[in-house]
């Protein structure tokens, strides 16, 4: 089981890996857009200075009060190493670069929730 933090602004896409998450065993926490993704992230933070209590974090890049990238981004600036996994409908050069720099999984939308069950299950493995 993998602690993931998931952060997607289309409630609908949200609520599916979310789900797909849960039902594979994972304890998921979900966000509606970038602000929320670094509130839960601090609130584990709070609670846990290494960040051992999330294992993985997926988020979308593009969404509204931080986009998924800038935020691992500075998370990186911040020593905050924590496994991740972006997903784009968008992937162009820049985005791929970027993501590879940070040793994120760069999943394509639209998703494969097994590609996703996986990747989260590999870099779950690991975290821990």
């Amino acid at each position: 089981m993998c602690r993931v933090i998931v952060a997607e602004d289309d409630p609908e896409m949200r609520r599916l890996i979310v789900e797909a998450l849960r039902k594979a065993g994972h304890d998921v926490t979900e966000a509606s857009d970038g602000g929320r993704l670094l509130m839960n992230i601090v609130q584990a933070f709070d609670r846990n200075p290494s960040l051992s209590n999330v294992d993985v974090i997926v988020t979308d890049v593009r969404m509204p009060v931080w986009n998924g990238l800038e935020l691992l981004e500075r998370l990186a600036e911040a020593d905050w190493r924590v496994p991740a996994i972006l997903m784009t409908a968008f992937g162009d050069e820049d985005v791929r670069r970027r993501a590879a720099r940070l040793g994120a999984v760069l999943l394509e939308k639209p998703l494969s929730v097994e590609a996703l069950r996986e990747a989260v299950e590999r870099l779950g493995r690991r975290a821990t």
